[in-house]
């Protein structure tokens, strides 16, 4: 099968020669391969590990696109920025990790209402029409299943104001929030309409999601039916309207909004973070006959280097989760340099092993 045939049939739970496989990495961890001799500067880890998926990035949502960040102050290990959302942000500038959070300009509806019409204007400056043409044109090359990959609604909110200030006025000023979802949605829609219509429609969809965290979601599950789950059936209805499925990418612990994420129309949740508390065997056993699953393999495991360890994790999982074929291989967070390139080709090649039907 090609991979546009498996993943198609992965995403419906229909018959497949073996389960699928992809993978996120931090870039530095393709600087440690590159300089370690192990792949090529200009060569991908799609092409070099044979990934079944290729993604796009296309839209940049931030607020003001005419915005030149600002320098706030700098270390030998750290910068923080002021970005075009109004957001101070630390990165660390020695390896790649999530930005550290350290203020927002955005902290309520009156804030909001003065960056609100940046965000009203489809400005096609927006969209990054050449990569997609080309990450489109490259997947076909290979029969590499082709996503738009972006944010949906709570992800494009708190990088305008932060998680804090987002969680309060989900509580406090619910309508905020909601006007804030519905910009958002509003936005992407329409740049999704004006870049499908110019340069054809990818295979599938993959959102990102980040809504939950260690042990918890970041809502209870009816402040998602409430205030986040109508934007994701607008979006996942629009997909479907035009034969893509949707892939959900949500970090930490999402399972007691499972449920709902169902009944909003996901065909796949991806990551599946085990150190959140999320449980790969028993999130196939509850949802496995109505949702395809991509991850749930303890990246930890893969930071031991050892082969043992990485046997364990995978013989007690894909034998399983292959039941049913809706199930692809990646583990449950971006891979770091840490892991040896040794290592990470012994885990997909024991994976896909286990996983051959």
């Amino acid at each position: 099968m090609t991979s546009i045939e498996r993943i198609s049939n992965i995403l419906k739970r229909k018959p497949v020669d073996r389960i699928g496989i992809y993978e996120h990495f931090w870039s530095d961890t393709h600087t440690a391969y590159t300089e370690s001799g192990h792949i090529g500067k200009e060569e991908s880890f799609e092409d070099h590990f044979n990934l079944d998926l290729q993604e796009c990035w296309a839209f940049n949502l931030k607020a003001d696109l005419d915005f030149v960040p600002e320098v706030i102050s700098e270390t030998e290990e750290t910068i923080t920025m002021l970005d075009g959302n109004g957001a101070y942000l630390k990165r660390h500038k020695l390896h790649d990790t999530t930005p550290e959070h350290v203020d927002f300009t955005v902290k309520s509806r009156k804030e909001w209402e003065e960056y609100k019409p940046l965000l009203a204007n489809v400005d096609e400056r927006r969209i990054n029409f050449q990569r997609y043409q080309e990450r489109k044109e490259h997947a076909r090359k290979n029969n590499r299943f082709f996503v738009w990959s972006g944010v949906n609604v709570f992800e494009c909110m708190h990088p305008i104001c932060g998680h804090e200030n987002m969680l309060i006025g989900m509580a406090l000023d619910p309508e905020w929030v909601m006007d804030m979802a519905a910009t958002y949605a509003d936005l992407t829609m329409s740049l999704m309409e004006i870049l499908f219509s110019k340069e054809g429609k990818p295979d599938g969809i993959w959102f990102y999601e980040d809504m939950g965290f260690k042990g918890k979601p970041f809502m209870s599950p009816s402040m998602y039916e409430e205030l986040i789950k109508p934007f994701h059936i607008k979006f996942i209805e629009y997909a479907h309207s035009m034969n893509l499925p949707v892939i959900m990418h949500s970090c930490g612990f999402v399972e007691p909004l499972l449920p709902k994420m169902i009944e909003a129309g996901i065909d796949c949740l991806q990551v599946i973070e085990v150190k959140a508390g999320m449980d790969l065997l028993r999130i196939h056993k509850n949802f496995g006959d109505r949702l395809s699953l991509m991850g749930g393999i303890d990246v930890r495991t893969l930071y031991s280097n050892d082969k043992a360890i990485i046997d364990k994790e995978l013989e007690s999982k894909i034998p399983i989760v292959k039941e049913g074929f809706g199930y692809a291989l990646h583990s449950d967070h971006s891979i770091p340099k840490t892991v040896n390139y040794e290592t990470l080709q012994y885990y997909i090649e024991k994976g896909l092993s286990l996983g051959k039907y």
